[in-house]
């Protein structure tokens, strides 16, 4: 038997329910993972609440990322064998499998060999946070010395990684934050500007320190009201990446300014990185460089126990953690 969490209805954390179960047996191109520990992303708080990218089929479970051992492999798999250390990309639909248990059953092309060189905690706070920046920064925006990238909410898990990333490549990144109580760990963080946008304007800032000509490349979470500005910080040719929406109010798109500046808005999911194998294998070969290099780190916040689930789910939507928060099982 084991445990995975379900839950049958939209709402608060309380909905998340365990559920016992027989441990289940993979079908073709499948493996069971016995899992070690589980990263957890805001799409999941999304998902719980129905507000997500796609509708939830109830009763549901959740999760994207994992890091276990494989306990039994479906018939057509290749390459994986029983006891395999291995970790989870998120490259699925939650309609369709999910990471929140004790035992998981996960499509083959989701699975990646663990990095020896990392711990279960931080590989589990590893994949979507790298891939996700990655499949803009580095696989579209091709960002390289001298380019200057905005990144708004940067204590985030993935605005972390597009920080590291933006460095990696050679990069500037301009972290900006709301108040000035994560300055110092944004900095520590590799940011080499940290903008606090309630103290100063933040558009005037960036005009600062990229000379007058705006940054080539903003990667947003948020979306809203703020957008135009974020576009108003922008270079002429300049591109914003939107990836989320952290703001539920209205974005309004900033047209002539838009027209002026021959700018480009792009809605950018991890999906385009990890749905597609050869963009899949070519991510995870260049972060598993940078984690090897030392140039690339895993960021955790917190750690939780898995029995601790609806609490974890809590803390995240207080939006107050910088980097990953982990769950062990």
């Amino acid at each position: 038997m084991t445990r995975l969490i379900k839950f049958a209805n939209a709402g608060g954390p309380d909905v998340l329910e365990f559920v016992e179960t027989a441990t289940p047996a993979p079908g073709p191109k499948e493996v069971r993972i016995d899992v070690k520990a589980i990263g957890i992303n805001r799409a999941e708080a999304m998902w719980r609440i129905d507000d997500y990218v796609e509708p939830v089929k109830f009763p549901a479970g959740l999760g994207y990322e994992a890091v276990g051992t494989i306990g039994a492999v479906g018939e057509g798999v290749k390459g994986f064998a029983i006891g395999d250390e291995v970790n989870v990309i998120p490259s699925f639909s939650m309609n369709d499998y999910a990471t929140y248990g004790e035992s998981i059953i996960v499509p083959i092309h989701a699975v990646v060999r663990h990095p020896k060189t990392l711990s279960y905690i931080e590989a589990a706070s590893v994949w979507m946070m790298f891939l996700t920046a990655y499949g803009a920064l580095i696989e579209d925006a091709k960002v390289t010395k001298g380019d200057f990238v905005i990144i708004p909410a940067a204590s985030s898990s993935v605005g972390l990684a597009a920080i590291q990333l933006a460095n990696y490549a050679g990069a500037t990144p301009i972290a900006l934050t709301r108040t000035s109580a994560k300055k110092a760990q944004l900095l520590g963080a590799g940011a080499t500007h940290v903008v606090v946008t309630e103290e100063v304007d933040f558009v005037d800032e960036v005009k600062r320190i990229t000379g007058g000509h705006g940054a080539r490349v903003a990667f947003d979470p948020i979306g809203g009201p703020n957008f135009p500005r974020i576009h108003s910080a922008l270079a002429v040719g300049g591109i914003i990446y939107i990836y989320g929406l952290l703001s539920y109010e209205v974005t309004p798109l900033p047209v002539l300014e838009m027209i002026a500046k021959v700018s480009t808005v792009k809605a950018h999911n991890i999906w385009l990185t990890s749905g597609d194998d050869q963009r899949r294998k070519a991510g995870v070969e260049y972060v598993l460089k940078g984690l090897e290099s030392g140039a690339l780190k895993p960021v955790v916040d917190r750690v939780f126990e898995f029995d601790e689930m609806r609490e974890v789910h809590r803390y995240l939507e207080q939006n107050g953690q910088f980097g990953k928060v982990v769950v062990t099982v």
